[in-house]
């Protein structure tokens, strides 16, 4: 930092800047200073120089966050059209990359909030034939802080479990093709390998007309499709928290 003392009328000149300093009146504390400056040369006070920093870092941020907001909007739709088409596979990298923009877009929103691996102590396996919404739900929970793993029926599921991965919970739709949500619970339910094991519904079905009983016996929870994805997120923390306390 330079410094010199100047009394009032006297100028100190940066030449080759082309910016000239002037004080021109002195007040108690307050000093008037004249700042003459090319065109180019943008001069503002200190405070204003701080917040125009955040308002051009605000700037930034929301620039990013609207492109980050475009490109997974637009991977959601590229994905519907390959389901309509038939291009599940297809659908489903696509789905990943719009899942992997919003995952990105919420660390761009709040940098300083807990990421994902550090709070990924439950472990979910969800159990849906619909490939566009499996993934967007299991996307949603991971961003929640969830390992979610996805099958398309409930004979992967079964398989799934007989591989020895016993998840902290089971999410299961009901209508599905070679092995339904049914015939599932039954076959879990039958295997004292998996006592105890937490098993959610996640179904558009009427519980009453499914037969299926709430309690050990069924499903631990029924969740009634369309889902609120915040609601349902709080549901299961509140009962997979009831379960650890009985443990």
């Amino acid at each position: 930092m330079l410094v010199l003392s100047r009394k009032k009328n006297q100028k100190i000149t940066f030449a080759k800047l082309g910016i000239s300093v002037e004080i021109l009146r002195l007040n108690g504390n307050t000093v008037r200073i004249g700042v003459d400056a090319p065109k180019e040369v943008r001069v503002v006070r200190d405070e204003l120089a701080n917040d125009e920093d955040r308002a051009d870092e605000s700037s930034v941020v929301r620039h990013a966050v609207r492109n980050r907001l475009h490109k997974a909007t637009l991977a959601l739709h590229v994905a519907q059209k390959m389901l309509e088409r038939g291009r599940a596979d297809d659908a489903e990298r696509t789905m990943a990359q719009a899942l992997q923009e919003f995952a990105e877009l919420d660390q761009l929103i709040d940098p300083d909030g807990p990421s994902d691996a550090a709070h990924a102590t439950r472990r979910a396996l969800l159990v849906e034939d619909d490939a566009n919404e499996r993934e967007l739900l299991a996307g949603y929970l991971r961003m929640c802080g969830y390992e979610v793993d996805t099958v398309p029926d409930g004979m992967e599921a079964m398989r799934y479990l007989s591989s020895g991965s016993r998840p902290d919970v089971i999410l299961l739709d009901m209508h599905m093709p070679r092995l339904d949500g049914p015939k599932t619970i039954s076959a879990i339910r039958a295997n004292p390998e998996f006592a105890g094991l937490k098993v959610f519904a996640v179904s558009g079905a009427d519980p009453d007309v499914m037969s299926i009983p709430i309690g050990n016996r069924g499903v631990n929870r029924w969740f009634s499709k369309p889902l609120n994805p915040n609601r349902f997120v709080e549901a299961l923390e509140q009962e997979l928290e009831v379960d650890s306390a009985c443990a």
